[in-house]
């Protein structure tokens, strides 16, 4: 009698929450299922004509021909994307705002504590998309002319040399910083306000080194303007076949190419980040895609968002130990 009092007073009450857990349910495959169902926006933290940019634009008509929806490129350039970064994070997380992340989000982890969101919480690892290759480039004078005879020079002389940088805490100053440990020596760190800067002083001979992103300095090398001593990266670079990476030069733990992947707002359906990783999978395998990234001196990479995330832990641990190492503190 007791019981059945209890369950004449509480079912008004439990009635409508019973619907609304029946609802979610019910949405929540379905929602998955009919994804996408309008524009899709991946958020690129650089500007127009940058790598990153160049990757999205590359895959964006291939993935609007996957996905059935048109996919918008938004660049939201500033403080090494993250910008772009924390406006994804605190997106819905409904598949429909991406980021294009690469390497800098992992280095500002470690550089900026304080940000307003948390690179590894706040978001979800989908693909990984690319790697570009890096160059250690030297004025064309310099007397070392192998990667083996700079870090004996520089063994001999801490401090003598000098590599320039596009600005304290980027990575062509991290660059230096993880030559300087891996090498055991000292070079000195010369910031500029750009990368633009740091090439035009290595050519004049005001510096005598620069890290730097393959694609822009390609020019100036074949002409004889700066000279390349090595790649930084899993292979030769095929408009330098005569250049070494770091591991044929010697150094074994200096391959950091820059790599480019795709994030979602933590909490998307992993129904929906499956569906965009599979789908880029399928896209990074087309053969007129990887022609036209390695146009760019870009190399196709695809991987699972779990693969992605592995990537990722590496990278942000390997970062850190430099950062640390190094003390470097941006104010």
């Amino acid at each position: 009698m007791r019981l059945s009092f209890l369950a004449r007073f509480f079912a008004p009450l439990l009635a409508p929450l019973a619907a609304a857990f029946a609802l979610a349910g019910a949405c929540t495959p379905a929602t998955a299922a009919t994804y996408p169902d309008k524009p899709i926006r991946i958020i690129v933290g650089f500007p127009a004509g940058s790598t990153g940019d160049l990757i999205v634009r590359v895959l964006g008509p291939r993935m609007t021909q996957g996905l059935g929806q048109p996919v918008i490129v938004e660049n939201r350039p500033g403080a090494g994307s993250s910008i772009a970064a924390e406006a994804v994070a605190h997106a819905p997380p409904d598949g429909y705002t991406l980021l294009l992340s690469t390497t800098a989000n992992v280095i500002n982890t470690s550089l900026y504590p304080n940000l307003r969101f948390s690179f590894t919480k706040d978001l979800a690892p989908v693909t990984l998309l690319a790697e570009a290759p890096a160059l250690l480039i030297a004025r064309a004078d310099l007397p070392s002319r192998t990667v083996k005879e700079l870090v004996v020079a520089a063994s001999d002389a801490p401090g003598k040399f000098s590599y320039g940088s596009s600005g304290n805490g980027t990575f062509t100053h991290l660059y230096g910083e993880l030559f300087n440990q891996v090498a055991q020596v000292r070079l000195t760190h010369v910031p500029y306000k750009g990368g633009a800067q740091a090439l035009t002083d290595v050519m004049a001979g005001r510096v005598d080194l620069a890290f730097t992103p393959a694609a822009p300095v390609l020019a100036q090398v074949n002409a004889g303007r700066v000279k390349a001593l090595a790649v930084i990266g899993r292979q030769r670079i095929a408009a330098l076949p005569q250049v070494p990476t770091f591991a044929e030069a010697g150094i074994a733990d200096f391959n950091s190419a820059l790599w480019f992947g795709l994030h979602a707002p933590a909490g998307t359906p992993g129904a929906i980040v499956e569906r965009l990783s599979s789908e880029l999978q399928k896209v990074l395998a087309d053969p007129e895609v990887r022609r036209q990234l390695n146009d760019q001196t870009v190399e196709a990479i695809a991987a699972t968002p779990s693969q992605f995330a592995s990537t990722i832990a590496s990278e942000s641990s390997k970062w850190a130990r430099v950062i640390g190492t190094a003390g470097i503190k941006i104010d």
